[in-house]
């Protein structure tokens, strides 16, 4: 039987840490409300591979944002607990800067506390803070605490963004070794040119042109190496810092969207990937109370893809003047027509949100599909590259001193 960890509070606030073992997760948390207490955070005592995987990300990336999207998405967990349980906002927010491990999300929560304390609502508070909570997460709390449901929100934030966060995690944990491989290929190769093939130059050197082409040709380029890698260092250097420049620009960008998205077999799977974050974003503002209007403004004005923010343009335009979702989102030409009719078939039977949410799973699905397919014929190609490059080096060198063989002396 699993062991979890818990956290919980009492009603008096005080923080209570403990281990227990259940069958699955709601096994622990009835029995600590029969124990009298408020769960706040539950989590198995062992971590598999892909949890340490979501693990490490998020704490690396917390490394350079000081708050990782991790401990956001830990904050809404453990906020929408303790609302769910009763707590006025103020106590929930009291218990949790107890809570918080990082000194830097124990500042967020102080001022957001200090905030709601003033008289002002806790989308309010969040908004003070917009490189922690996105324009998006404020909406949504904002729609919460107009109709009345803040706790079923933050409890529908919270799997968005676990759920979203799951998704780019398995996306960079599949991209691990591709990137890895391709840097020790890279290395490895470079030494060869410019360590180990110099070594041989000396006993090339008389040969003349009676040395092989390929010989002669990994001779040249190892010299060149050897002798310019600095103007080549600042070539890149220069390259890679215009490019980010113009990347910057709304021309870059949707010149490189557009690029990505023209990709034989890259380019259907990054459809794909914005298909579903536009479709969860949407059904998860819909499902909150957020008018469509307002929440499709909201998804063009977070949305990474350029082509997809201009469709999304066109279609709050097209949904503002009266006409459905489901016909401007084809007529644009970047959605899949399975999507289009399911969420045709959400408008027509009135629920849009649950539709354009199973749409994001659906898609969700068939892109960890795809990336798997793709990485597992990646790697033995990376693997064949490589080796092909070596071999042709190896060979390259024993040609030519085979035919130093062939030399009259």
């Amino acid at each position: 039987m699993p062991t979890y960890s818990y956290k919980a509070t009492d009603r008096g606030g005080k923080i209570v840490k403990g281990t227990l073992e259940a069958a699955e997760e709601s096994g622990v948390v009835a029995r600590i409300h029969e124990m009298g207490y408020i769960p706040i955070r539950i989590s198995p005592t062992g971590r598999d591979h892909r949890g340490l995987d979501r693990y490490l990300s998020g704490n690396i990336l917390s490394i350079f944002t000081g708050i990782s999207t991790k401990d956001v998405v830990i904050f809404t967990q453990d906020i929408s607990s303790l609302l769910e349980a009763g707590l006025p906002v103020d106590r929930a927010l009291s218990i949790l800067i107890d809570v918080a491990e990082k000194e830097s999300v124990k500042e967020v929560i102080k001022d957001i506390l200090k905030t709601v304390q003033g008289g002002s609502y806790l989308s309010d508070a969040l908004a003070k803070h917009p490189r922690v909570f996105s324009t998006l997460y404020v909406n949504m709390v904002r729609a919460g605490e107009a109709g009345g449901v803040l706790e079923a929100v933050l409890v529908r934030l919270g799997i968005f963004l676990e759920t979203s966060q799951d998704l780019k995690d398995y996306i960079k944990s599949a991209l691990v070794y591709p990137i890895f491989l391709g840097f020790v290929s890279g290395i490895s190769i470079i030494i060869l040119l410019t360590f180990v093939l110099p070594k041989f130059s000396i006993i090339f050197s008389d040969m003349g042109e009676s040395i092989p082409l390929s010989t002669r040709f990994l001779l040249g380029l190892s010299e060149i190496l050897r002798t310019y890698w600095w103007v080549i260092l600042c070539g890149l250097g220069a390259i890679c810092y215009f490019l980010r420049r113009y990347m910057r620009t709304p021309a870059g960008r949707l010149r490189l969207d557009q690029y990505k998205m023209g990709l034989p077999v890259a380019g259907e799977l990054v459809k794909k990937i914005e298909v579903a974050r536009f479709a969860r974003t949407l059904g998860t503002l819909t499902k909150s109370g957020v008018p469509i209007l307002q929440a499709l403004n909201l998804v063009k004005d977070i949305i990474g893809n350029q082509i997809i923010a201009q469709a999304m343009e066109k279609t709050y335009q097209r949904v503002k003047e009266g006409e459905r979702l489901s016909k401007p989102l084809f007529e644009t030409g970047v959605f899949p027509v399975l999507a289009i009719q399911m969420i045709t078939v959400g408008e027509e039977t009135g629920r849009l949100d649950k539709m354009l949410l199973r749409v994001a799973d659906n898609y969700e699905k068939v892109v960890k599909n795809t990336v798997k397919r793709f990485m597992s014929f990646l790697e033995p190609v990376m693997i064949l590259a490589m080796g092909l490059v070596v071999g042709f080096i190896v060979i390259s060198m024993l040609m030519a001193i085979f035919s130093m063989n062939e030399m009259p002396f």
